[in-house]
């Protein structure tokens, strides 16, 4: 084996290797089995059955195991630790209950996997805060209104930093707020929903210069007394000091705030960055105080630190210093990036189950499998030994992805499984690309050797330019999208750099090992398509006109159905909570609820936490709660359906949501024209724009004319189909490219037929390939996945039609049928033959 296989392998393995240890362990273990797992000290064990003995205890208030540990350890002074040696704590960490803490901490997060389960698949939990109607006494509607807006907003940022948690943040009530977490637990993080709701309030004060509460007599005029909670968790008598009331800077003026490790031990900081305004006052207040005063540190009305000023701060930055564990640096740094301005209390907490029924779960996964197969097989049968090749490929270019989600802990929805499966088909596509290239160099008579290395190299662009396209659409959705668009985004970046590294990496890799090798001496394929040579461009104005008809129906379609298109998601509705007497699973429940009168019905079952008694909530559309309620109790008298409560639930997809996908998709089109007029010529992004516009109305159009409503999810199988057009469009304007510099006499309109012909193998084996996992989707599965899969069939179609009668067509007219300005720089003019001919000759 060569040294450059050695070195090709190596950074294989490794790559892998590290996915799967974040992978690991596949699915959660009990921490207790865990524990008993990892150490055999029998003090730690008795410590351990002491432990599960307090949460078996029902008067002991323990909620966990973990808890169990944890308050044992703390009130008998024991540094769990001691019992785990191989997890190092810095030494300069003293504080007990924090070494406990961080030691359980890391534990409990081993026994868990890091790639969580959805909400639909597992289910969570369920809090509702209620803001005190008290705060918007001086407010009018409008203001209320828009306060609990941000609100919301806020909250999804705190708990959704990445885009890849999957939450439900959405307003119940008038003053209420629902948030809903997936494969979480308050009885292991009970300060979870304190995190997610505390204000972030953060002041800088003056400390009074020359007096101490230690002093005696009445506190000055301006002032308080705030008490510093020392390292071990008691007030600290020295640290009270007086601080005045009005804050010299608020939080507001905190432009970011990021947790950082400090020098010495395993304490962290929180440092700030203030915007322009910010930094001015700071300084101004810095210097006023610089060698005689100390500036407190003040949050949520706590003194966390009150440093003495030596020298007047200009820079624009500060630091929060307090003996923070890492969660609590991350969680104070996430809470004053988006802080809250108005206050909020527990009103509900439940544990929730799966928004899925288990059949749907199940179709879901058979689904999957059947489409996975049927791809796999085809594969193998087309391309053989090639076909094994790829699979091995795209096994390693999945591993890979979910290792890499799994290191952001994404939570993963079984929409998410499915499109994870609908990428198998499109990843497939760059090895179809190096297969039908080499097919050409062998075709010329190349040696298999010569010919794997020539199809690599014309291959190159192809891939790289494809796959950089889209990726530049995946950065603009991370950078200006938010919710399920971010999300969507990080995804779509990892599966881009990851397919790239599969397909000119892995791929070559094997192949290069089953030839020099194994001795590998014929590469034997089928082919769907032997040298064609279709004239694509002859129909081009009827299949241009007859495919923006359709788009034109379809848009109409949306304005008439414009009332019932969107879904509870988009819209809100009414929630129903029903009591009952015997549970009747989801899917029964589903099977009697008809969408045809009945409209959108979500059920779902909630548990209080610390109680036994479940309760049924029915999200319906509005006006619609009673109706369903009544369709239930006839079809299931046994249960004795009784409505405990009525309320209305806002949209889990906002207006932000969507106005943020919107200019995502919009920017991502500019920057695409910009990148390709750069790599390409104009003329070629013009086409792609405008063949991914259509792509995106037709199959919208085609969705809400076949009766469809747009859930959350619809909103990432939509930016799939931007990726899946561009990523079509742009094999085809490559090979374009590359044969107008090898045919540099023959006509534009020839030029673009060649091309065509030349990837009509590849495109049509791309659309098969993608099309049977699709396919499987929406014939198997049900719900939101048979919508899904519903939505990106339509795609795969309208992107194969609109990369050869739309994305070329358009190049064509762009340029007049003239090679001759294609070749001219993108920034000059182009002249055409009547331009030069109307010209006075010299």
């Amino acid at each position: 084996m060569a040294g450059k296989h050695i070195i090709k392998l190596i950074a294989t393995l490794v790559v892998v290797a590290i996915s799967l240890s974040y992978l690991i362990p596949i699915k959660d273990k009990d921490f207790s089995e865990y524990l008993r797992s990892t150490t055999e000290n029998s003090e730690f064990l008795e410590l351990l059955e002491r432990a599960e003995a307090l949460e078996a205890d029902e008067n002991a208030s323990i909620s966990s195991v973990y808890m169990g540990l944890k308050t044992i350890a703390n009130e008998e002074r024991l540094d769990v630790s001691a019992f785990f040696p191989e997890i190092p704590l810095e030494s300069s960490l003293t504080n007990l209950e924090k070494r406990n803490q961080l030691l359980l901490s890391e534990l409990h997060n081993r026994s868990k996997s890091k790639l969580k389960k959805g909400l639909d698949i597992k289910g969570g939990i369920s809090v509702t805060f209620q803001a005190d109607p008290t705060q918007f006494s001086d407010d009018d509607d409008y203001t209320r209104t828009n306060k609990l807006s941000k609100a919301i907003e806020i909250l999804e940022k705190r708990v959704n930093t990445y885009g890849v948690s999957e939450p439900v943040v959405r307003k119940s009530g008038e003053y209420r707020i629902e948030i809903q977490l997936a494969d979480v637990s308050t009885k292991d993080n009970p300060d979870l929903i304190g995190d997610i709701s505390a204000p972030a309030k953060l002041e800088f004060r003056e400390v009074h210069r020359t007096r101490s509460p230690l002093d005696g007599g009445s506190v000055p005029f301006g002032y308080e007394v705030l008490t510093r909670i020392d390292e071990s968790g008691q007030n600290s008598l020295s640290d009270n000091l007086y601080v005045k009331r009005i804050p010299a800077l608020t939080g507001k003026y905190v432009k970011k705030a990021n947790a950082l490790p400090q020098d010495i031990g395993s304490y962290y900081y929180v440092s700030l960055d203030f915007d322009s305004e910010g930094a001015e006052l700071f300084g101004r207040v810095t210097r006023e105080l610089a060698g005689t005063g100390r500036l407190a540190i003040v949050l949520d009305g706590q003194l966390i630190s009150a440093p003495n000023v030596n020298e007047a701060i200009t820079g624009g930055s500060a630091q929060i210093t307090g003996d923070f564990s890492r969660r609590e640096a991350e969680s104070l740094a996430n809470a004053l990036n988006n802080p809250l301005d108005i206050r909020l209390e527990i009103a509900e907490l439940y544990e929730v189950g799966p928004t899925l029924a288990t059949d749907s779960i199940n179709s879901g996964v058979k689904a999957a499998i059947i489409g996975a197969s049927l791809v796999s097989i085809f594969m193998i049968i087309y391309y053989m030994v090639g076909g094994f090749i790829a699979l091995m490929s795209v096994v390693a270019n999945i591993l890979i992805v979910l290792g890499m989600l799994a290191s952001f802990q994404a939570t993963l929805t079984l929409p998410g499984i499915a499109g994870i499966i609908l990428t198998v088909g499109m990843a497939v596509d760059a090895n179809i690309l190096i297969f039908e290239r080499i097919r050409e160099e062998l075709t010329e008579g190349k040696s298999l050797k010569a010919a794997l290395t020539g199809g690599f190299e014309k291959v190159f662009s192809t891939i790289f330019d494809a796959n950089l396209t889209t990726f530049i659409v995946s950065l603009t959705m991370i950078s200006f999208g938010t919710g399920p668009v971010k999300g969507f985004g990080v995804a779509l970046a990892i599966g881009v750099v990851t397919t790239v590294f599969c397909a000119l990496v892995v791929s070559r890799l094997l192949l290069e090992l089953a030839i020099e090798v194994a001795g590998l001496k014929k590469f034997v394929m089928l082919s769907i398509v032997k040298s064609p040579k279709f004239d694509f461009l002859k129909p081009r104005k009827l299949a241009f006109a007859i495919s923006w008809c359709v788009v034109l129906v379809g848009i109409v379609g949306v304005y008439v159905k414009r009332d019932s298109i969107f879904g509870i998601d988009f819209t809100g509705g009414d929630e129903v909570t029903l009591n009952f007497t015997q549970k009747i699973d989801e899917s029964a429940l589903r099977k009697v609820l008809d969408p045809e009168t009945l409209g959108e019905v979500n059920p779902q079952y909630f548990q209080p936490i610390g109680g036994t008694k479940e309760i049924l909530k029915l999200q319906t559309e509005f006006k619609r709660g009673k109706d369903v309620t009544s369709v239930l109790q006839v079809a299931f008298p046994e249960a004795e359906f009784d409505i405990a409560g009525e309320s209305q639930v806002g949209p889990s997809v906002g207006s932000e949501i969507q106005l943020n996908a919107l200019k995502a998709v919009g920017i991502s089109l500019g920057l695409i024209l910009l990148y390709i007029a750069i790599r390409f010529e104009i003329g070629y992004g013009v086409g792609a724009v405008v063949a991914t516009v259509h792509d995106i109305l037709l199959t919208i159009g085609i969705f809400v004319l076949f009766g469809h409503q747009f859930t959350a999810p619809m909103v990432a199988a939509i930016l799939l189909i931007v990726g899946y057009s561009l990523n079509d469009t742009i094999v085809l304007f490559d090979r374009i490219r590359e044969e107008l510099d090898l045919r540099p006499t023959m006509k534009l309109y020839e030029v673009v037929n060649v091309a065509m012909n030349a990837v009509l193998s590849r495109s049509l084996l791309t659309s098969i390939t993608t099309l049977l996992a699709a396919v499987s989707l929406m014939v198997w599965g049900t719900g939101v996945i048979n919508d899904i899969a519903f939505t990106f069939t339509i795609g795969i179609i309208t992107g194969t039609f609109s990369s050869i009668f739309i994305a070329s067509p358009v190049f064509f007219f762009w340029h007049k049928g003239d090679r001759r300005s294609v070749e001219k720089s993108h920034d000059e003019a182009p002249e055409y033959d009547w331009q030069a001919a109307s010209k006075p000759s010299n």
